[in-house]
């Protein structure tokens, strides 16, 4: 193991150790939930389509959020492609379980819901990433233009909505791209999407992610305000600061 890749390895130990695990918890749990919500679509007409991971996807970027103004992108990243493997291997153990034949009751609406399908979970995996990076620079990025007072309640939600509606937006018409416009076609008896309809069911999903967040980001506040004031992450932080 090189010098470099032993330095990440051990500064990753350090976030891992330095995050609330409430946090991370809570922001795996909702990568989680929010792909098996996916399967469930609440709203779909011409213009607009609203599926359930809509429920709990606010959840997961406000804990980027959270985990950005406190740690930085860097480490918001991390945690991201953290929660991202722990969804993957999620996914595997129900699609084992969904190909295991069973002598009990009819399981097909367990093998349908956790089965999945392999390009939608694609999708999903690449666009999360994707909006997760997006939203995590934009975030940090926004924060450094408030110089008087980085740590106010105004600038946490510049901070938080701008980064949320665009990183949003970039998961939503992503995913659509991949499975509405490239894999459905073909394995879907022809269904797809046109651009249009990806963008504006992107935009409309985005600001309807939006209004949660803009609901729930003072409780975001509180937790970074007391992380601050009790120096929560300081060996991390105090770790970063030396590079």
């Amino acid at each position: 193991m090189n010098g470099n890749m032993k330095k990440e390895m051990t500064e990753f130990k350090i976030l891992m150790r330095s995050i609330p695990a409430t946090v991370v918890t809570l922001f795996v749990v909702s990568v989680i939930c929010m792909n098996l919500l996916a399967n469930k679509t609440l709203i779909q007409l011409d213009w607009i389509a609203l599926d359930g991971g809509i429920l709990i996807s606010w959840l997961s970027f406000m804990c980027m959020d959270i985990i950005t103004k406190h740690f930085g992108p860097k480490a918001s990243n991390r945690i991201s492609i953290l929660a991202a493997g722990i969804n993957l291997l999620t996914c595997l153990i129900f699609f084992v379980a969904s190909i295991i034949p069973s002598t009990a009751d009819d399981y097909t609406a367990f093998d349908g819901i956790f089965g999945g399908t392999w390009f939608i979970l694609l999708g999903s995996t690449i666009a999360f990433l994707a909006s997760a990076a997006i939203n995590n620079s934009l975030n940090w990025t926004i924060g450094k233009c408030f110089r008087k007072n980085p740590d106010g309640k105004a600038a946490f939600a510049a901070r938080a909505y701008i980064s949320t509606f665009i990183g949003q937006f970039c998961d939503n018409l992503i995913f659509a791209v991949i499975v509405f416009m490239f894999f459905a076609p073909i394995y879907w008896d022809g269904f797809c999407w046109t651009f249009i309809q990806c963008v504006m069911c992107s935009l409309t999903g985005a600001v309807a992610e939006l209004i949660m967040e803009i609901v729930f980001s003072p409780f975001g506040y509180r937790i970074t305000k007391k992380w601050r004031a009790e120096s929560v992450g300081k060996e991390y932080l105090d770790f970063v600061s030396k590079e």
